[in-house]
């Protein structure tokens, strides 16, 4: 791919709790690109987001965010970044509005309501609901206030961890088409996922990771999706047991 690389990981090793985590792990991501990380739980898989966000001390290796080493300058590291948790931490007691100004005030963004307005469009939140309080919402609905967030800050580079877990397969699917409209539009994506189906769905690439290492590679063809069974037969290979491999 010819576009810029925006996220960089070179020989990348983390240690936590005096064991190692990544063991010498090595990808790129360029603009535009969705990058799926695909394992089994304890891969390894959100500990590297946790590292290009800076919350982890690099035991080896090097992380590189827009050519700028993570380390050397942490807050313009994550000016770049919107990051969205498998479990998403907004308020109950507040409106999809009300959490969204409240996030963007934080974030130093200003509020533009139409722009809001726009976000939730795209994001394909009802209008009933988005003026109620959150303690009524589904897992789908509170990833659509958090995703909209991410595109009103309008950051370059988006860490998605386990974005669809718990999600309905109409609400995956909606995603799935969300995140390949971001990266279309330029965005950078970088996602950890145990669904192969849903990576072989989004991705561009897929990186195959087992016990902190990254065991394999996949690329889509131009215009085609990456094969589903190439993707299962690997992971199922090395993850024999796992009873989420379906």
């Amino acid at each position: 791919m010819s576009n810029a690389v925006k996220l960089r990981a070179d020989q990348l090793e983390i240690v936590r709790s005096g064991k190692k985590v990544l063991g010498g792990i090595s990808f790129d991501v360029a603009s535009g690109e969705v990058y799926a990380l695909l394992g089994g739980n304890g891969a390894g898989k959100s500990t590297t987001l946790l590292g290009f966000l800076g919350l982890l001390p690099l035991s080896g290796g090097s992380i590189f965010v827009n050519d700028i080493e993570v380390g050397s300058d942490l807050k313009k590291v994550r000016e770049a970044i919107a990051y969205l948790p498998e479990s998403v931490s907004l308020y109950e007691h507040l409106d999809a509005y009300e959490n969204l100004r409240y996030f963007l005030q934080l974030a130093g963004t200003p509020y533009d309501r139409s722009k809001v307005e726009a976000a939730l469009d795209r994001v394909s939140l009802d209008l009933e609901s988005r003026g109620r309080k959150l303690t009524g919402y589904s897992k789908g609905m509170r990833q659509k206030v958090a995703i909209s967030l991410a595109i009103l800050r309008d950051t370059e580079i988006l860490l998605l961890d386990e974005p669809t877990s718990g999600l309905d397969p109409a609400a995956i699917d909606e995603f799935h088409d969300l995140v390949r409209d971001l990266a279309s539009s330029g965005k950078t994506v970088l996602m950890v996922t145990h669904d192969v189906y849903g990576a072989c769905q989004v991705a561009d690439r897929i990186g195959l990771m087992q016990d902190g290492k990254l065991v394999g590679e996949f690329t889509a063809a131009d215009g085609e999706r990456i094969q589903t069974e190439t993707v299962h037969r690997a992971f199922s290979d090395r993850h024999p047991k796992n009873p989420q491999v379906a």
